[in-house]
């Protein structure tokens, strides 16, 4: 059977008497989309940030690509092929979307960024920002500042920085937050295409649940930091205690 590419044993977390992620055990296989929900306090957030090397898990170990990287900070997550995007969007907003794909590709290539000298003068930087810009369908908006861009077009944006490393695992936080139905819908396509080239697995914690049952290979849900149950979306559907825990208050049968 073949080693998943991504898997938490029995990780734990604790503030204080709050126990944030309980003994939580997944997988992540090799080009899968894997998502997690659960309630606001769940513990989602938490487990991202372990998994990134944000947070020191309190038990338990992760693994990814056949290694234990639980002892490991978040930029050598990284060298490895670990990307990560954010709830709330980072990015440098007086640089244009070039200029901060290009941040994003030297910094994975271990360089600093030229900022006296166009990023169109540096012929094989350029050429991978565009390419990833159209990969993720800003090609038209490349020379626009950031901060102009619209809420929607800055997750893309963002979405295009986690991919600059070329990943093998994508860890994906609520990136439909703040959205509107056109704007989800985009996000979603985006997502799509990206599981659909199969080059990049997905960890996606996702709100929206009509994202979810689109995209998921399969699904966690945790309530209290503790998986309650995971599987394909239609088990995830017929379960009922996640009915009870979750489902039942957002999604209809």
């Amino acid at each position: 059977m073949t080693e998943p590419l991504l898997a938490t044993e029995e990780l734990t977390k604790a503030y204080g008497a709050v126990v944030a992620c309980d003994r939580v055990s997944l997988t992540l296989k090799a080009g899968e989309l894997h998502a997690v929900i659960g309630p606001n306090g769940a513990g989602k957030t938490t487990l991202l940030g372990q998994l990134a090397g944000e947070l020191s898990p309190d038990a338990g170990r992760i693994r990814f690509a056949g290694a234990d990287i639980t002892g490991l900070p978040a930029h050598a997550r990284a060298a490895r092929g670990l990307g990560r995007s954010f709830q709330v969007t980072s990015l440098f907003p007086n640089f244009s979307v070039l200029d901060n794909l290009a941040l994003a590709v030297q910094a994975h290539d271990g360089h600093s960024f030229r900022f006296w000298r166009p990023v169109e003068r540096e012929a094989a930087l350029a050429e991978r920002a565009r390419a990833t810009l159209a990969r993720v369908g800003l090609a038209e908006r490349a020379l626009v500042r950031a901060s102009a861009l619209a809420h929607g077009e800055q997750r893309q944006l963002e979405i295009a920085m986690a991919l600059a490393g070329q990943p093998r695992a994508l860890l994906l936080d609520e990136p439909t937050a703040g959205m509107g139905r056109e704007d989800s819908a985009r996000m979603i396509a985006l997502l799509a295409a990206i599981k659909a080239e199969g080059r990049t697995a997905i960890l996606l914690i996702e709100h929206d649940m009509d994202a979810v049952f689109a995209l998921a290979d399969r699904i966690t849900v945790l309530v209290y930091g503790q998986v309650i149950a995971s599987g394909s979306p239609a088990e995830i559907r017929a379960d009922p205690e996640v009915r009870r825990a979750y489902l039942g208050e957002e999604a209809s049968p």
